[in-house]
């Protein structure tokens, strides 16, 4: 057998009958979305455990919450090597490479003796998690027709959504009655289950062809992303008096200088067809402002999952348990009404569930900056719980609206581009409100607040910030529309 034949799936399995082809499809997609989703849970599963690893570990806020932050931004640096993967490589490779890397991530958080090697835990399952997202997309881009891509966005909703939101509850169950370390101590035979089952039965559904890969990118994105949020995460600790104000703002200026070159880079590498990260997708307006949303609601979103349980736990006096159990109901309303969202899609278009989607998050966040220690419990649950809807209303919409719109030789890109605009923005938003809470909460004790009222104060200003953002949301919501047939008359590996 020749090594063309060998990674054309077509060639390699002729005998295939439609149906056939049919039932791997859903297998291949089915055994991604279940990797997919243990994957994402361990994106937010340190949200509640925040407070306790501070405690447990002798670390500040601004320190802790890099374990979110350095996660989400190891994702946006390792996501546009994915497209270069996706192209030369097969999807079977690439799955176990993902979730290899993944496992051994999760083994090294279980037997982290302290707080440098849980992070370096945490960064090699970001690495294999930022694998897995884009895999599953242009997976589907490429197998699903057009006509059915909002129903199985909709399932991949659940996994984007859901698991990052039960993840807080899943922490708090595990926190009320174990070490901390049993977060990954559980999760790591499960890893390594999917790991087994995904390399036995994941066949292979795409054609490879030879990609270049620019190294020199690599270092671009590593150096212009992780100096953005590096910086930001540093201007709260500037105001928790643990740097200077000039210190936090120079890698801020550094990385955007090098974001910049970034992109002019690959607008001339992709003249010649190898730019690690194809810009001409932003050309295609729908894409470009579903884009653009998606990082609106990934800052928002990141922001209130970290500020949220903090609030709660040492502001309103909840255990970790209580707070688990206070964000599950609005993770399991995101899952139940994705597959409704999907199908709704199908028929309607995204205008009418992405407009009142972005109204609702946008107005729960105006909520969020009336918190005091006295709020009542029932509003706050009613609030994280209208979010969520909105949030569901606008994920499925989004991710079919952008991809659609694309050809499909872009769609490892588009899948690409995504994901890096998702990780960076949340981590931006993660460490944004982490140093709006910390600087105000400071100026507020040192004018002589309660500590309490002080912290509650700085949440305040912090959901404030994200309240305003949330607006463009709403305007943005005007302008997507649906993909007007499928680019690629049918969807086919070959394509």
């Amino acid at each position: 057998m020749s090594i063309e034949s060998a990674m054309n799936p077509e060639t390699v399995m002729p005998e295939l009958n439609q149906q056939e082809i049919g039932a791997r499809n859903r297998l291949v997609i089915s055994l991604l979305l279940v990797s997919a989703f243990v994957v994402i849970l361990n994106e937010t599963i340190m949200s509640v455990a925040l407070p306790r690893l501070m405690v447990a570990l002798d670390i500040p806020a601004s320190s802790a919450q890099w374990l979110t932050a350095a996660f989400m931004l190891t994702m946006a640096v390792v996501i546009p090597v994915t497209g270069y993967l996706l192209q030369r490589f097969n999807t079977r490779p690439v799955f176990i490479l993902a979730m290899s890397l993944f496992s051994a991530g999760t083994l090294i958080c279980a037997a982290s003796p302290g707080f440098a090697s849980l992070l370096v835990g945490r960064v090699v399952q970001a690495s294999g998690t930022a694998i897995m997202m884009p895999l599953l997309m242009t997976t589907v881009m490429h197998l699903v027709p057009s006509e059915s891509r909002g129903k199985t966005m909709g399932n991949i909703s659940i996994v984007i959504s859901v698991a990052p939101a039960i993840g807080p509850t899943i922490s708090g169950l595990i926190l009320s009655v174990l070490d901390w370390r049993w977060m990954f101590i559980l999760v790591l035979p499960i890893a390594l289950g999917a790991l087994a089952l995904g390399a036995s039965k994941i066949r292979n559904v795409s054609t490879p062809r030879a990609a270049p890969i620019d190294v020199l990118s690599v270092i671009l994105a590593a150096i212009g992303f992780g100096g953005l949020v590096y910086g930001l995460s540093g201007v709260g600790e500037a105001g928790a008096g643990e740097g200077g104000a000039l210190s936090a703002w120079i890698p801020i200026v550094v990385g955007a200088s090098v974001v910049v070159i970034f992109v002019l880079r690959q607008i001339s590498l992709q003249k010649r067809e190898a730019a690690l990260l194809d810009l001409r997708t932003l050309n295609i307006t729908n894409f470009s402002v579903s884009v653009a949303m998606m990082a609106v609601l990934m800052l928002a979103l990141f922001g209130v999952m970290i500020l949220l349980p903090i609030y709660l736990q040492n502001v309103v006096g909840l255990t970790t348990l209580q707070t688990g159990l206070m964000l599950l109901p609005g993770g399991l309303a995101m899952g139940l009404c994705a597959p409704y969202v999907g199908r709704l899609y199908d028929r309607h278009g995204p205008t009418v569930l992405v407009v009142p989607g972005a109204i609702l998050v946008s107005a729960v966040m105006w909520v969020f900056t009336t918190v005091s220690q006295d709020t009542s419990i029932v509003v706050l649950l009613g609030a994280h719980l209208v979010l969520s809807l909105g949030l569901g209303l606008m994920f499925t919409p989004l991710f079919s609206a952008s991809l659609g719109s694309l050809p499909p030789h872009l769609y490892s890109h588009g899948s690409a581009m995504i994901g890096t605009t998702q990780q960076v923005a949340g981590a931006a938003g993660t460490a944004l409100f982490v140093a709006l809470m910390t600087a105000q909460t400071i100026n507020l004790s040192n004018g002589g607040a309660e500590p309490i009222a002080a912290a509650a104060g700085g949440i305040r200003a912090a959901f404030l910030c994200g309240a305003i953002i949330s607006l463009f949301a709403v305007v943005g919501a005007c302008f997507v529309r649906k993909p007007e047939g499928d680019p690629a008359h049918g969807p086919g590996p070959g394509h």
